[in-house]
């Protein structure tokens, strides 16, 4: 026994919905008689994945005495329950949460919070910014854009549309352009872009909408650009099925992580050819 992070549900919360259970890479959470529990403490890794796809706020992290975590259980159980594709999100989770220490670190400088990790307020320990600049005298641009579409959100686009022709694709998290000043310069120069959010968009036609974009074989790549949060883990995996859905095997698909001061913590491929 160890005293680590853990899940911990709220079942007058829980109303059944599964998300949770779709969220969590090491298949510690099951439904059972239409509630969520942690079945396996031992599979849970506490990072959180699946707070954030809680629609009620069922869930949170706690401290407590559980076993130690075991990951090669967990991925044993991934691997007899859902095969290989279970086993390639288990994996990618394990690469994410691995990578996550110095975003503890900051957390643990904030106040206890047990609600969704992407709501926790936070503040960057740097210096305060400079004042805010007026519009008095500024010319109608200063920095060029690199947006050569419209529209961008994913809901508004068309597969087929000629704009993703032989571009690469950025998936971006709505958060991605205000935490990273590096947007355009880093992801969007060159290439084609849809932006969506994981938790507060109507996701449902997300990855048939992804999978149509991708039958068209000349997109080479597609770079899901995400924020350290677990929420927005979702976006990924969107994405990753929409690769799967669309049949193509010769995609590449990458998932970029970004701190919430814009750093990039992480760059993997998910999909694809090495």
């Amino acid at each position: 026994m160890a005293r680590r992070t853990v899940i911990e549900i709220h079942e007058d919360l829980c109303n059944g919905c599964g998300e949770c259970v779709t969220a969590c890479a090491e298949g510690a959470l099951q439904i059972v008689n239409g509630k969520a529990k942690l079945v396996r403490e031992d599979f849970c890794d506490g990072f959180g994945d699946c707070i954030g796809e809680c629609p009620t706020g069922a869930l949170k992290i706690v401290e407590r005495d559980v076993p130690d975590y075991d990951p090669l259980a967990a991925r044993a159980h991934v691997a007899a329950t859902g095969g290989e594709a279970a086993i390639r999100r288990f994996d990618e989770a394990a690469r994410r949460h691995a990578a996550a220490p110095a975003a503890a670190s900051r957390a643990a400088a904030m106040p206890a919070f047990s609600g969704c990790p992407g709501t926790r307020m936070r503040m960057p320990a740097e210096p305060a910014a400079a004042p805010p600049v007026t519009d008095a005298g500024l010319p109608p641009k200063i920095h060029p854009s690199e947006l050569r579409q419209w529209p961008v959100q994913l809901h508004l686009v068309m597969p087929g549309a000629p704009f993703f022709r032989g571009r690469e694709l950025v998936i971006m998290s709505t958060c991605g352009p205000i935490a990273s000043a590096d947007t355009h310069w880093r992801f969007l120069r060159g290439r084609a872009v849809v932006v969506a959010c994981p938790k507060l968009d109507r996701t449902e036609p997300y990855v048939a909408k992804l999978a149509a974009i991708f039958e068209d074989r000349s997109i080479p790549r597609a770079i899901v650009v995400r924020m350290e949060v677990p929420c927005c883990g979702g976006l990924t995996a969107m994405a990753e099925e929409a690769v799967r859905c669309s049949g193509r095997e010769d995609l590449a698909l990458d998932e970029v992580t970004l701190s919430l001061e814009g750093d990039v913590l992480e760059t993997v491929r998910i999909a694809g050819p090495a």
